[in-house]
């Protein structure tokens, strides 16, 4: 919900960057969580044609300009682990981008489970 509430859309929370499955096996209790990995050589910043995808040296977050982007969903099929998804109020992929060096989800879990370093 923090990453939610982190990236609204008019006024309303946004997509959550983190995706949490159920366990492919059906076991209860067992989930995974998907998030950006910001891979090193990105294949969504590499499939992007508008060069809409840049890497921030500050952070090593991937952003993404809004601007830029031609809506082709080339960086969502491009995402090797399923971590980039397309967000429908804004016709527009979302990616995990670290909260600009702050991650949300980190700092307000609950159990402590989530750490950024």
């Amino acid at each position: 919900m923090t990453c939610a509430f982190s990236h609204p859309v008019e006024g309303q929370p946004g997509t959550s960057r983190i995706r949490i499955a159920s366990d492919p096996q059906g076991r209860p209790g067992f989930s995974k969580m998907t998030i950006c990995l910001q891979c090193e050589d990105a294949g969504c910043v590499a499939a992007c044609p508008a060069n809409a995808l840049w890497r921030d040296p500050a952070t090593g977050a991937i952003y993404h300009k809004t601007d830029r982007c031609i809506g082709c969903q080339s960086c969502v099929l491009a995402c090797p682990f399923g971590n980039m998804h397309w967000e429908e109020a804004t016709n527009h992929p979302v990616k995990c981008d670290l909260c600009g060096g702050d991650p949300k989800c980190a700092k307000f879990c609950p159990s402590g489970a989530l750490v950024f370093k």
